[in-house]
């Protein structure tokens, strides 16, 4: 059964839009900044912080401002589900299903209600499926709805679990994505663990030290061929496999012999009847700390090969946590689409401990029919999409 992604929505720190997003890219144009829209961080940390206050937010979402008071990651995540929804409409013929993701819910709103009030029960105010069910709503989707949330993979398996569902029959079409914002909690919770570098983020660079954190938003359509005979959408891509493998390894780190990713992907390509030699190029996790890289590096290295071309886009967006997966599946179908590689940007050093080198320089021309990308979270979860024309 094909599944067919026939729409696209996303916002970040390098656009506002698919087209922004785009021409950053192809620009090598980073979003990552000192971060400005938080108050009471303990230092200046770098960010790909999206330049818009709620306020703004709401305007373009909702044409006033109104509805500033919401979370927002809602805010986000209802901009790039619009732009991904469309024209589309209810339909009786038509089952049709939400999925969202999000690790950090309506934390930002959590933190302001907690300086006034100091009860942890008021967290309950903004638990994590507030942006599903408010989707859900605004859209008027009310067949099926659900939320995960499993760190940095959320949205990979948001798509698993949709394009799993559509394999099934148990729905025709589905709006899936996700968002999350930049919060206090999430930064000085990452620099804690040390892993946060108060420099550009260096992916797959012998001197890297960490990552940014960003911020960002990103929905796509799914649809079997019923769907799309009703709805006359135009197929922009098409999800041709998946996997996840929980390599339980420690609770914020991978394998250092990249096991469980090595699995994910395995599967990915068993589900897609691909072999290693089908994936013309591969989006990387590419974090940047010091850990994942040499873990993921290790599992590309033994399943693909040490000529493989892969690269990561986090140093473009910084990490966007639960989004990830989304914004850079959607990154795949763009490079699918434009036939080029968004190389890894601030690299110098390569890893001795790898012979797989990543892609450094902006390849354009290049044939692209077939890309496979990572996203792997806390817990050793590790989501693997495979993604095609």
């Amino acid at each position: 059964m094909s599944i067919s992604i026939t729409g696209l929505g996303i916002v970040s720190a390098i656009g506002m839009n698919l087209d922004e997003n785009l021409n950053s890219l192809q620009n090598l144009r980073s979003g990552i900044s000192t971060i400005e829209l938080i108050d009471g961080l303990q230092e200046n940390f770098l960010g790909g912080e999206i330049k818009l206050t709620n306020q703004e937010l709401s305007l373009i979402a909702f044409g006033n401002n109104q509805q500033a008071v919401l979370p927002r990651s809602l805010l986000l995540s209802l901009i790039a589900a619009k732009q991904a929804w469309g024209e589309n409409s209810i339909n009786p013929k038509i089952k049709t299903a939400i999925i969202g993701a999000t690790t950090v819910g309506g934390m930002d709103l959590a933190e302001k209600i907690l300086e006034k009030d100091k009860r942890i029960r008021t967290l309950a105010h903004n638990p994590s499926g507030i942006i599903t069910d408010y989707l859900a709503d605004y859209f008027c989707l009310d067949e099926f709805r659900t939320t995960i949330s499993t760190a940095c993979s959320s949205t990979a398996n948001a798509i698993i679990l949709g394009s799993r569902m559509i394999k099934k029959g148990l729905t025709d079409r589905v709006l899936v994505g996700g968002g999350d914002a930049l919060t206090k909690f999430t930064v000085h919770g990452f620099n804690s663990l040390r892993i946060y570098d108060i420099e550009f983020c260096k992916p797959f660079d012998n001197d890297r030290k960490g990552l940014n954190l960003g911020e960002a938003a990103a929905y796509i359509v799914l649809e079997n061929d019923k769907s799309i005979k009703i709805t006359k959408n135009k197929k922009i891509a098409s999800i041709l496999g998946w996997g996840n493998a929980n390599d339980a390894y420690h609770q914020t780190a991978s394998s250092p012999k990249g096991e469980g990713a090595q699995k994910a992907m395995q599967l990915a390509l068993e589900e897609a009847s691909l072999s290693s030699a089908d994936i013309d190029y591969i989006n990387a996790h590419g974090t940047a700390t010091p850990n994942n890289d040499l873990s993921e590096g290790r599992a590309i290295e033994k399943l693909f090969g040490p000529k493989q071309l892969f690269s990561s886009t986090k140093a473009y967006t910084g990490h966007t946590l639960a989004a990830a997966g989304i914004v850079e599946c959607i990154y795949s179908i763009l490079s699918i689409n434009n036939n080029t590689i968004f190389p890894t940007l601030n690299h110098n050093n390569l890893m001795p401990e790898l012979k797989v080198k990543p892609v450094i320089n902006i390849k354009e021309d290049i044939t692209i029919n077939t890309v496979l990308s990572n996203s792997f979270g806390f817990g050793g979860n590790n989501a693997t999409i495979i993604i095609g024309r």
